[in-house]
């Protein structure tokens, strides 16, 4: 990737920001990016943009958003996330994670045009990456757990990035193929980079996985020796020499440009090449089985550099291009909150990964199934990837929370009732042998036998849950004398007996036998 150039006006597509250009390849141009999103958050990205003689091939669009879907599926630190897709006035834009680093093409470049390479640990430390995020792809799955077959086809030097942070990361699934899709390219189409093409990818055989095996190899050969491994004067030159399988040792190329080597390097040059050896090999079936087992081979083979070290290297050699991009993004950075207020998106954003431009509203996601919106479906990215057009509403009420109220109600009510319940349900109190006579609450003791009762339990229990009862017609109404009152009855205090005048002096009787019997009136 190059220094960016001026930006001119800035385009706001969705709800992003679209600034100058980072970086342009072959099918889109690569720009800065910044994530608008609401209340104030913001977020600096890469959008790709689809050129605009390709925007309008059908087959080209879906290889596109291909892209989009396939990548979204991949979860590995050592591949670009894709975040979103933007779909609007005939265009696509792709957005992805902005990497601040620089490319592996470009980095090689500079050890090229100084006559140099690359060191060992530091070649070792970047494919290594590579390979685990190639494994990373072709082992992924989509939402039921299938394999999806994903083969990236165009693993080059062009689609690396080696951040600041030492990371390297893969990119650009655009020519990505999965098993069962239903976009697919024009039969015997060859789509990538040539000299990065095995033999039966050139024959226009099927892709496997060893296809990204045997392009990894090359550029892990090209990293070592510091030049091409095919190269010509034209594509049919470089083609013939991919499928003669002609490939040179790198202990030979070294010595013919008179390398230094460190004795590490040395050592390890042996182990290097036989793995070189392996990963170049002319049939699928001859290389390792899995980018895996290339990538702990490799380690192995060269101790890796620290993630530390990798990074300090980026920045001293691509120190000038990081600078000036350094500076883009904070100009960016700064500047977000300068866009007009008409230009920010509102809460309705469109995202889609499989989308359709509507013509009256080319903001706006259909589907067949809706023609205005799709339900969002979240997918594992740094952002969720959505297939809709989604919105904030106002806050509002939830319902939940007014069930929980109405619960809350009812329980006490049960708590206090079965309180009640329980109380009323134990026997009331008696006074000897007597029989607790009904009266109304607060009356005295009956003079009356016949008097009907005016109040029973069953009313005590209604007021006991704050019903109040009618007022009796055959009774006065009680004075309120608390709680203990209502809820509790009246003890009925025992009968008065007189007792007989100086008859109890003595208080018993002796009968013939000398036995006492004490008189009732006198215990």
């Amino acid at each position: 990737m190059g220094p960016s150039q001026p930006d001119g006006n800035v385009r706001v597509i969705g709800r992003y920001a679209l600034y100058g250009p980072l970086a342009a390849g072959g099918m889109a141009t690569v720009h800065f990016g910044r994530l608008l999103g609401p209340v104030g958050f913001s977020r600096t990205v890469a959008i790709k943009r689809l050129h605009a003689q390709f925007a309008q091939d059908p087959e080209f669009v879906s290889m596109f958003l291909d892209e989009a879907r396939l990548a979204a599926r991949i979860r590995h630190p050592n591949v670009v996330p894709t975040l979103d897709v933007v779909a609007t006035d005939g265009e696509l834009f792709l957005v992805m994670d902005y990497v601040a680093g620089e490319s592996l093409a470009r980095l090689a470049r500079t050890f090229a045009d100084r006559g140099t390479r690359m060191p060992f640990r530091i070649a070792s430390a970047i494919m290594a990456g590579v390979l685990h995020g190639l494994h990373a792809a072709h082992e992924a799955k989509d939402e039921r757990g299938m394999a999806l077959g994903i083969v990236h086809r165009d693993v080059s030097p062009q689609n690396v990035l080696v951040g600041t942070d030492g990371v390297a990361k893969i990119l650009d699934f655009g020519v990505a193929k999965a098993a069962g899709r239903s976009q697919t390219t024009r039969e015997g189409q060859i789509k990538g980079k040539l000299a990065y093409m095995p033999p039966e990818q050139l024959r226009g055989m099927p892709v496997t996985r060893g296809t990204d095996i045997y392009a990894a190899g090359v550029v892990l050969w090209e990293l070592v020796t510091g030049q091409r491994l095919f190269s010509g004067d034209n594509e049919g030159v470089i083609v013939a020499k991919v499928l003669h399988g002609d490939v040179q040792s790198p202990s030979s190329v070294l010595a013919e440009k008179g390398a230094r080597l460190t004795g590490d390097e040395v050592a390890a040059l042996p182990r290097l090449e036989r793995i070189l050896f392996r990963a170049l090999a002319a049939t699928p079936e001859e290389r390792f089985a899995t980018a895996k087992e290339m990538a702990v081979e490799l380690e192995r083979a060269v101790p890796p550099a620290t993630s530390s070290d990798v990074g300090e290297w980026v920045e001293v050699h691509a120190h000038a291009v990081l600078e000036q991009r350094a500076v883009r993004v904070a100009e960016i950075e700064s500047g977000a909150t300068d866009i007009p207020l008409e230009a920010r998106p509102s809460g309705r954003m469109p995202t889609a990964v499989a989308v359709v431009a509507n013509a009256e509203n080319p903001t706006r996601i259909v589907s067949p199934s809706n023609p205005d919106i799709t339900p969002p479906v979240t997918q594992p990215s740094s952002l969720s990837v959505v297939t809709g057009t989604s919105s904030i509403p106002a806050a509002r009420p939830n319902a939940n929370s007014w069930v929980f109220v109405l619960g809350i109600a009812v329980l006490a009510l049960l708590v206090i009732g079965g309180g009640v319940a329980f109380r009323y349900s134990k026997p009331p109190p008696t006074v000897g042998a007597e029989p607790t006579a009904s009266a109304p609450l607060g009356s005295g003791p009956s003079t009356s036998p016949s008097a009907p009762p005016t109040a029973s339990t069953p009313s005590a229990v209604v007021v006991g849950v704050g019903v109040s009862p009618e007022p009796s017609a055959s009774a006065p109404t009680p004075p309120h004398t608390g709680a203990s009152t209502a809820s509790t009855p009246p003890k009925k205090p025992p009968p008065f007996v007189p007792r007989p005048a100086n008859t109890c002096n003595p208080p018993y009787t002796t009968d013939v036998n000398g036995i006492r019997h004490y008189k009732p009136g006198c215990i």
